[in-house]
């Protein structure tokens, strides 16, 4: 439980950031991930699934909680 409020807490950092220091360039952004074929879409996002999916296995695995 704890890693998921980890996780979630991790995450909320990162997106707060982003809206904090580029909020306009935010709309960009929407603008041009509308623009991108949803299959492509849903590659990139099982990409970053997996990815995040090794990061976390592998900070376990070093023992970082």
């Amino acid at each position: 439980m704890m890693l998921a409020v980890l996780a979630i807490g991790l995450m909320l950092v990162v997106e707060g950031l982003a809206f904090a220091l580029a909020p306009s360039r935010m709309e960009d952004l929407v603008a041009l991930i509308a623009r991108i074929p949803p299959e492509t879409r849903r590659v990139i996002g099982l990409t970053m699934l997996v990815g995040g999916v090794a990061l976390v296995w592998l900070a376990r695995r070093m023992g970082a909680f």
